[in-house]
């Protein structure tokens, strides 16, 4: 069984009683700690994400397609949209496979190994572009591909639990 490390929660200095020491006390997490550690965890599924990159590529693909009415526009933001969906459902649901999960070394290469099938799909997918897509427009493209990217960042922003008030500090 693997043991988690956290600082203590006593308040105390470390043992050598130096102010500026950087020693910190750690202590093991007991099964019940490790529990509600899990539990005050922000959850959020890596499917949902996609679906937040989908649905936001078809809401700027409909805003180009408004603004401009070019269909080829509409179509090269999908295609920038669907190399960044497409790779990272295909890693995701690489990783959950049974072999990323016998052990730490399996699943660091699993990690790798997927990441790396990811980025050599989002390379072939983006060369294959001009003979996929007629009339293609690039900036349009990697408009695409570049707002499906930024949703990574909202789903972290998003998936962080609510900040929580130190017992400490309320009346």
């Amino acid at each position: 069984m693997t043991k988690t490390l956290s600082p203590s929660v006593s308040g105390q200095r470390s043992s050598s009683g130096l102010e500026g020491s950087s020693e910190e006390e750690f202590h093991s997490f007991s099964a019940e700690e490790a529990q509600a550690w899990r539990q005050n965890q922000p959850k959020f599924s890596v499917w949902w994400v996609l679906v937040a990159q989908l649905l936001t590529a078809l809401v700027l693909a409909t805003a180009v397609f408004l603004w401009f009415d070019q269909r080829s526009m509409f179509v090269s933001v999908l295609y920038g949209a669907i190399s960044v969906v497409v790779p990272a459902a295909l890693f995701a649901r690489g990783l959950r496979s049974p072999a990323a999960s016998v052990n730490a070394f399996m699943a660091a290469l699993s990690f790798a190994v997927w990441q790396g099938v990811k980025m050599a799909l989002t390379v072939l997918l983006l060369v294959l572009a001009p003979r996929l897509i007629e009339d293609l427009s690039w900036p349009a493209l990697l408009a695409g591909l570049i707002v499906t990217l930024k949703v990574y960042w909202l789903a972290l922003i998003w998936g962080k639990s609510p900040a929580k008030p130190d017992p400490s500090t309320t009346i």
